[in-house]
């Protein structure tokens, strides 16, 4: 069953001025469409090379982004996908129930769309031992699942630990045992681990309300924490992660909202970890709020961003202009692969500064 689907959380952002965002958004990317193909069409001295690199751009746009998130119970999985994407433009599909412990409660294993990113969020483990075989199972399951193109269906799995917690066992063995040993090749690039809860860690203290920021001794504890949780992994599997700190910034129920950390860096990690030519579906489909965006660490994410988008909207045209079409001039097409890039930047340059 289909339903649209607003904010996980009951602390969300205003209904009517989310729904306009939304809607604005959705008419600016239409828009965007249309800008892009009428600067292909004015570039001048295009000729046969302009088909071309308008049906590439609808390749790009029209890309399917998979990414399954998962982690221990309480780990902020939810609040995560809240931060991260416009989950008011997504709908909500139920893929199965499991349930927990003696007196089973029931957990959704659900499917989220947005456009033609799909998001999974599936439960990790944790939950007993019978609901952790069913989650196991479900999770190896979609690893192994393939799309029409023979191609692994997951292009990340996005793993979120607790950060207020010690005890991450759980999350070991999840990522250990369940996830690397069936990741297939590229096994590195396919699995993202994120530490959420960063402003929870050490009891709360060390967190600088007034900047939302980490103070020195928690930077430490926090970076000393994300290369534990690197060792452990290397060691259990041989595979090397670059685990990351960040804090989704929403609250328990009835609080109110808190201001996310370090969720451009996230988004950043996230996009260097999917396929190049699927970056722009998942930058088309962020958080329209530019305030969740705002508080990091001392990198220039949004820059970042904007690089990695240009370099692969560049590479992309670049290679269907080339490959299709041997022998030509390349000063006009790469002309108008600038256009293209710049374009797409400035749509989405606003969230990030």
């Amino acid at each position: 069953m289909m339903k649209h689907f607003a904010f996980l959380n009951s602390n969300k952002l205003n209904n009517n001025s989310t729904k306009d965002n939304t809607m604005n958004s959705l008419f600016t990317l239409h828009n965007l469409d249309t800008k892009i193909e009428d600067l292909i069409r004015r570039t001048p001295s295009l000729g046969s090379k302009r088909d071309a690199l308008i049906e590439k751009w609808q390749e790009l746009r029209d890309q399917k982004l998979n990414i399954m998130i998962t982690g221990a119970t309480g780990c902020g999985k939810s609040s995560t996908i809240n931060a991260l994407f416009n989950m008011d433009a997504a709908t909500m599909t139920e893929v199965a129930k499991v349930g927990v412990g003696v007196d089973p409660q029931t957990m959704d294993i659900t499917k989220y769309e947005i456009g033609n990113m799909v998001l999974w969020d599936s439960p990790g483990l944790g939950d007993g031992k019978d609901a952790d075989l069913r989650h196991s199972k479900y999770i190896i399951d979609m690893l192994y699942e393939r799309d029409e193109n023979g191609k692994p269906l997951i292009d990340l799995v996005l793993v979120i630990l607790d950060g207020s917690t010690r005890d991450l066992g759980t999350s070991y063995e999840l990522i250990n045992k369940v996830i690397i040993p069936n990741l297939g090749d590229d096994k590195e690039q396919r699995i993202l681990v994120a530490i959420n809860q960063a402003d929870m860690a050490m009891k709360g203290r060390n967190w600088d309300y007034e900047s939302n920021c980490p103070a020195p001794a928690l930077v430490e504890y926090l970076e000393d924490k994300c290369l534990s949780v690197r060792r452990r992994i290397l060691e259990g599997t041989g595979v090397d992660v670059t685990p990351i700190y960040y804090s989704a910034g929403y609250k328990e129920d009835g609080q109110d909202q808190g201001r996310p950390y370090n969720l451009a860096k996230l988004l950043y990690f996230i996009l260097m970890h999917i396929p190049a030519e699927k970056r722009v579906v998942a930058a088309l489909n962020a958080n329209q709020n530019t305030e969740m965006w705002q508080d990091n660490d001392s990198e220039d994410y949004g820059s970042k961003i904007k690089l990695s988008l240009k370099d692969a909207i560049t590479t992309s045209l670049k290679g269907a202009a080339l490959g299709a079409l041997v022998g030509s001039t390349f000063g006009p097409v790469g002309t108008a692969i600038g256009t293209v890039a710049g374009a797409v930047i400035g749509f989405i340059g606003g969230l990030f500064g």
